[in-house]
């Protein structure tokens, strides 16, 4: 049977100095101050395709703060200069710049790659962190964004199982730490951060001027754990070494304009938010539709029992953007009422039991693309067809809440797909009675009334309403047809296409969380997901389905058996 989720222990989201207190605003919000910024695993394909680049694009267009520098740390020996040189060609690749390159571009780049430098070190052992807290002290020393030995003391170098105390020296940076490392790295890393002293976070909260003290934040990449347990593990790592406020879980969907711009359409637009309840919405779908494979990525990752659809998407994107479709209005565009709202709407969530897990999902996997000769996800190399991994996860969830109550969110995501698609249709009831059926029409046949937000590849919002066909009069062929009225993002707001973490980094900087995640959030949304992930009938139902299709004949059951059908949009189709 479906049960209510569980209220979690942590609800509280800034808790003032000394107390319980919820609503504190995070010290520091809003200005960007300059900040050492420390890439663990600066060898890796994130840092190169968007961390740097997203850093560099910051550079170029003036908001990255002035003094601000970067120091990647990996266990290969490396020089700055031959760091920089490896970034580089990533730069022109995958830079916002990288279609118009040239020589103002080649400048800007040589202008930032002064700001990037590299120390060589194995993160995951506490002896590698003395040389590399000095180094974090002597960046800062020759950039000069040391705080005052008056406002704040220094991070010593320490001695490998000793914390020092930070007020053993002069002079401390603000520090902004990035997780890009393998999940099994977090943990050690986060433990070696607080055991080698270089947080001090705590401390400004009983200061009386705490702006005068440096800040320490930290970044982690999903995945946010593989399940409940692994999650809420994480999270106390994480809470014995920084405080919620500085702790920054990232999402890059979050960052996406139109994931935001869910936000001003609901509460922005007086004509929506009377309509945005069960007694006028049917349903709502949220897809997140690729059309390449898992390739390479099988054997080291999505096969390995961490990866599977449900965990890389459902339980951390779609849930993340089915919540700002769902939530109450925050009381106000911050942080912690934002957060807040997420919470309250995951916790109302009715959570599958054992035997509702197979009824309520549906799993698939790829088979073979002959079009581009590619094998089936078994096939794949390193994958084990016993462990039944899924490349589809469809799933129906509902909310016990007022303003939801009896209304399915259909949430679906997949590999090989027939089209890249990331959207959510809000499909609303049809009209309580047919005044046209004496004119012999019926509204069944067309498409009911609905909201699509298309969020990539073309970033829009349509309207689906019924009108009247020209020409047509009553009793001599009265016709009405479905038509769209559709807002292109781009061509009416016009602007550089933004790689979402250029601004989510900018955000930690500034200590604003607001496209950020709650622990609470993270282990709320396992919750909901782990019945399915659990679930041995529904692996043992997992189908095989057409590369190009739109998944497997289980996912259309799940609508069908509900009088409904998923949106799947025509090739010429926009949206």
């Amino acid at each position: 049977m479906l049960r209510p989720a569980s209220q979690p222990e942590s609800l509280l989201l800034s808790p003032a100095p000394g107390t319980g207190a919820v609503g504190v605003s995070p010290l520091g919000v809003g200005h960007a101050e300059p900040c050492v910024v420390v890439i663990f695993g600066a060898s890796g394909d994130l840092t190169h395709r968007k961390l740097i680049r997203s850093l560099f694009d910051l550079d170029r267009s003036g908001v990255l703060p002035k003094g601000t520098v970067i120091l990647g740390v990996s266990r290969t020996p490396m020089s700055d200069d031959a760091f920089r040189d490896k970034l580089a060609p990533s730069a022109r690749k995958f830079s916002a710049a990288a279609g118009a390159w040239g020589k103002a571009h080649d400048d800007a780049w040589a202008s930032f790659a002064r700001r990037v430098h590299y120390h060589a070190g194995d993160a995951a052992q506490l002896d590698a962190f003395p040389a590399l807290s000095e180094r974090i002290n002597a960046l800062a020393r020759a950039g000069g964004i040391s705080r005052s030995a008056g406002a704040m003391r220094s991070i010593a170098p320490v001695s490998a199982g000793v914390r020092k105390c930070p007020c053993a020296a002069s002079g401390s940076p603000n520090i902004l730490f990035y997780l890009s490392v393998s999940p099994n790295l977090y943990e050690p890393i986060i433990e070696n951060i607080g055991a080698s002293g270089l947080v001090t976070e705590g401390k400004r909260w009983c200061s009386i001027d705490p702006a005068a003290h440096s800040w320490q934040r930290i970044i982690i990449e999903k995945p946010f754990g593989v399940d409940a347990a692994s999650a809420a593990s994480l999270n106390r790592a994480l809470g014995r070494v920084f405080e919620e406020e500085a702790t920054f879980r990232i999402d890059h969907y979050l960052g996406k304009e139109l994931v935001q711009n869910i936000l001003v359409m609901r509460f922005a637009n007086a004509i929506f938010e009377p309509l945005w309840s069960s007694r006028h919405v049917d349903h709502v779908q949220v897809t997140a539709a690729e059309t390449v494979g898992v390739g390479s990525r099988a054997a080291n990752y999505y096969d390995s029992g961490a990866g599977g659809a449900l965990r890389d998407m459902v339980q951390s994107h779609l849930l993340q953007v089915l919540a700002l479709v769902a939530m109450e209005p925050p009381s106000r565009f911050d942080a912690d009422a934002i957060m807040r709202e997420k919470i309250k709407l995951f916790n109302s969530a009715m959570i599958a039991g054992a035997d509702d897990a197979p009824r309520l999902g549906a799993f698939g996997r790829y088979g073979p693309d002959a079009a581009r000769h590619e094998p089936a996800y078994i096939h794949e190399p390193g994958v084990d067809g016993a462990r039944a991994t899924e490349t589809y996860a469809a799933i129906r969830l509902c909310f016990d809440n007022w303003r939801w109550a009896g209304v399915p969110f259909y949430l679906r995501s997949g590999k090989k797909m027939a089209g890249k698609l990331t959207e959510v249709v809000v499909q609303f009831r049809r009209p309580p009675t047919n005044m046209f059926r004496t004119l012999g029409i019926d509204f069944e046949p067309r498409p009911a009334n609905r909201i699509i937000i298309n969020i990539a590849p073309t970033e829009g919002i349509s309207l689906r309403i019924d009108g009247k066909v020209p020409g047509s009069a009553a009793g001599e062929g009265f016709k009405i047809a479905s038509a769209k009225l559709d807002l292109d993002y781009a061509k009416t707001f016009g602007g550089e296409q933004v790689e979402a973490y250029g601004p989510l980094i900018l955000d930690a900087i500034k200590g604003d969380r607001t496209l950020y995640k709650h622990r609470d959030e993270v282990e709320s949304s396992w919750r909901i997901c782990e019945p399915f992930l659990r679930s041995d009938a529904l692996r043992r139902a997992i189908e095989e389905y057409p590369a190009g299709s739109w998944g497997p004949a289980a996912a259309d059951a799940l609508l069908i058996r509900d009088g409904r059908a998923w949106h799947n949009p025509r090739p010429d189709e926009v949206r």
